[in-house]
C-alpha cells in the first residue's frame, strides 16, 4: 500500500497522537450495523494478538472491506487508505477517525511516520498490500506490510475477505442486503526485525513472502467458508458529453 520508502528513522514523537477517541466511538456502532445489514462471520480471532503491535495484511475486493476490519477486529484498528478517499464527508469520517492518508503513487514519507508511529504504540495497523481492490487473489503486492514488519518487529496476520463485493458489481458496489461477508484471520507471520532496512532487494523478498502466505490463506479461506472469490470488478461506466 505504501509505494516508497523513507531513508530516513521517522521522528514520530513530533506528530501529534492518532485520534483513537473517534474511533473509539463510533466503532460498535458501525459493527452493528453492518451485522444488521449483512450476515457477517468472523472466524479465526484467536490469531490476532491480544496486545503489542499488529499488521493485518487483507485482500481487497471492494468499499466494504476497510470499514470491516475496522468494525470486526476486537483490537482498535488503523487503515491505511488512498488519499483519493479524504475528501467532503467521507473525508471528515475517516479524519475523525484517526484513519491514514497515503499517495498510493509516490513516496508518501507522512503516511510512513504515521504508520509507525500507530505500531510503536502497540496498536493495530490494517493495510491492503495489493494497493487496489482486485479480484483478491493477491496476485501481487507494495512493499509496506513487509517493510512496516522488518522495521518495528510487529507480526503480520494474513486476513482473507469474501463477500464484500458480489460478481458482475463494480469495486464501488456494496453486496445486497443479507449477503455473506467473512473475515477470516490467519496464523500470524514473524518476519526478522532490522533497525530501519534499506536494501531495497530484501524488502522485496520478504514482500514476496508476505504475498504468497496472504495468496494460501485467501485459497484456504475460500474451502472453510464456501464463499468463492467474486472475480475482477466490473469496470465503472464512463460518462459521456454531450
Amino acid at each position: 500500500m505504501i509505494a516508497g520508502i523513507s531513508p530516513d528513522l521517522p521522528h514520530t514523537d513530533e506528530l501529534p497522537p492518532a485520534k483513537e477517541w473517534g474511533l473509539r466511538l463510533l466503532r460498535v456502532p458501525v459493527r452493528l450495523v453492518l451485522s444488521t445489514w449483512w450476515r457477517v462471520r468472523v472466524h479465526g480471532r484467536q490469531h490476532v494478538p491480544r496486545r503489542g503491535p499488529v499488521i493485518l495484511a487483507a485482500n481487497h475486493l471492494g468499499f466494504l472491506d476497510g470499514p470491516a476490519l475496522v468494525a470486526f477486529t476486537r483490537r482498535r484498528t488503523f487503515t491505511v487508505a488512498k488519499t483519493e478517499l479524504f475528501h467532503g464527508v467521507l473525508g471528515h469520517l475517516l479524519t475523525y477517525v484517526g484513519q491514514i492518508p497515503v499517495h498510493r503513487h509516490e513516496p508518501d514519507t507522512r503516511a510512513i511516520d504515521r504508520a509507525v508511529q500507530v505500531l510503536r504504540a502497540g496498536k493495530v495497523l490494517a493495510l491492503f498490500p495489493e494497493g487496489r481492490r482486485t479480484g483478491g487473489e493477491v496476485a501481487h503486492a507494495h512493499r509496506g506490510a513487509a517493510y512496516l514488519a522488518m522495521v518495528t518487529g510487529a507480526p503480520v496476520v494474513p486476513v482473507a475477505l469474501l463477500g464484500t463485493r458480489e460478481p458482475g458489481h463494480t469495486d464501488a458496489q456494496l453486496p445486497r442486503r443479507g449477503g455473506p461477508v467473512h473475515i477470516v484471520y490467519g496464523e500470524p507471520l514473524q518476519l526478522p526485525r532490522e533497525p530501519w532496512p534499506r536494501r531495497r532487494d530484501e524488502v522485496a523478498r520478504w514482500t514476496e513472502h508476505v504475498r504468497r502466505h496472504l495468496a494460501e490463506h485467501v485459497v484456504a479461506a475460500q474451502a472453510l467458508t464456501g464463499l468463492p472469490l467474486p472475480g475482477p470488478p466490473k469496470a465503472k461506466p464512463r460518462l459521456t458529453r454531450h
